[in-house]
This record gives C-alpha cells, sequence and structure tokens, in this order.
C-alpha cells in the first residue's frame, strides 16, 4: 500500500471514531435530559406515598446565666456574701434587752407590786437586786372575826369597842384604818370615827408594822356615845 492509500484509511478511521464520540455524547445528553424531566414526578409520587411528618417542637437554647449579662463590678457584689455577726454579738445583744426589760420593771415596781400576778416576780427582782418592795394593801381580804360594842358600866355614854380580825391575804400588809360608824334604828350613822394602827395598837404599833398573812388581831377602844339613840354599829377596813 502506498503513502496516499494509508492516508485515506487513517482519515476516515478518524472520522468513524468522531462520528461515534457525537452519538455518544448525544445519547448522554438525552439521557440527563430524561432524568430532569422525570425527577420533579418522582419526587412529587414520593411526597404522595410519604406520610407527612408533624412539626416538632421548637428548640429553645438554655438560658444565658444571668451574672454573664452583668458588668463585672456587679457580679463581684453578687459574690461577695455578708459574714455572719459573731456569737457574742448576739449574746451581748440579748444581755442588753434583758437589762432594759429589768430596768422598765424595777422602775415600775409600785404598781406591778400592787397586782397579784406580778408580785411575785417583782419580789424575786428586789430580792436579788436588794430594792424594796411596795407594801401590799388589800383591805377586802380583811375579814372581821368577832365584834362588839357595850355601855362601860359608871361612865356617861362612854361604849367599850372589841373587833377580832384576820389577814386573808396572801401576803403581808399593813395594819388597817378601822372605820367604825353608829347607827339609830331607822339605818341613819349618828357618828363614824376612823382609828389609825397607832391608836387602836399603842406601843406596839412602833414594831408591829405588818399583818402577816393569815395572822389575827384582837383590838379594844373606849369611845363616847354620839347620841342616845344608837342601837347598831358597823366595822369597815381602809
Amino acid at each position: 500500500m502506498d503513502a496516499d492509500s494509508s492516508a485515506d484509511v487513517g482519515a476516515d478511521a478518524a472520522e468513524i471514531v468522531a462520528d461515534d464520540a457525537a452519538h455518544a455524547d448525544a445519547d448522554v445528553a438525552e439521557t440527563a435530559n430524561g432524568a430532569s424531566m422525570l425527577a420533579p414526578a418522582a419526587v412529587e409520587a414520593d411526597m404522595q406515598d410519604e406520610p407527612v411528618a408533624e412539626a416538632s417542637l421548637p428548640i429553645v437554647p438554655p438560658p444565658a446565666r444571668i451574672d454573664a449579662e452583668l458588668p463585672s463590678f456587679t457580679r463581684q457584689a453578687a459574690a461577695a456574701r455578708p459574714s455572719q455577726a459573731p456569737k457574742w454579738q448576739w449574746a451581748l445583744l440579748v444581755f442588753l434587752l434583758l437589762l432594759l426589760g429589768l430596768q422598765v420593771l424595777l422602775a415600775d415596781r409600785e404598781r406591778l407590786a400592787a397586782d397579784a400576778a406580778w408580785r411575785p416576780m417583782i419580789t424575786l427582782l428586789c430580792n436579788a437586786t436588794g430594792c424594796s418592795v411596795p407594801a401590799w394593801r388589800q383591805p377586802t381580804a380583811i375579814a372581821m372575826l368577832s365584834r362588839d360594842v357595850s355601855p362601860i358600866p359608871g361612865s356617861d355614854g362612854g361604849l367599850d369597842v372589841q373587833a377580832t380580825f384576820r389577814n386573808d391575804a396572801r401576803w403581808a400588809q399593813p395594819w388597817p384604818v378601822l372605820l367604825l360608824s353608829l347607827s339609830d334604828a331607822d339605818g341613819r350613822v349618828l357618828g363614824s370615827r376612823a382609828f389609825t394602827p397607832a391608836e387602836y395598837l399603842g406601843p406596839a404599833a412602833a414594831t408591829q408594822t405588818e399583818l402577816a398573812p393569815g395572822q389575827s388581831a384582837q383590838v379594844a377602844l373606849r369611845l363616847r356615845e354620839p347620841s342616845a339613840g344608837v342601837v347598831a354599829f358597823s366595822f369597815d377596813f381602809r
């Protein structure tokens, strides 16, 4: 074969290879176009066949730390915690409160000592501090045990008065003032007189200043009848 024939054969072979490559590219393009045209339909069919998933709950991010948003000096102040007061300060505060209450009780002890509910406490405080407890006064707790008023024989209008009484109070109290009233048959008071402890006790009044609880006493008095019409008498304690 000469050179010209060889050249013609090579050219024919090159044309055949080029035609085959062109046909292959065309087939690939048609396949791609067909796939692109079928893809939406396939996706739509898949969407119709598969159930629609329910909407999921929104994901909430965890809250950021508050102190991260605060300035640095604020975080330092919040981090610093006040230290607790020492125990001796609390003990001192309690002691001062007790001392204040004690002073109030002692300053008002005269009024409180006249109350049966407060008197034991006031007595205890005064025994501990050395103060004096005001005398207990309860004239209504003195009970009359016996009494008698009779004319003095041989005297002109003289009367002899006898009385016995007892202290039924819980505490000792000063000797009472004895009030004697004389009345007529109609109940009209013809005369009255108040006798102090010095009058019905005499010299013993200087040493016997109080009537102890449960203690009884007998007194004797002499007085002049204010009127001839006296028929009744009564005693009272003050």
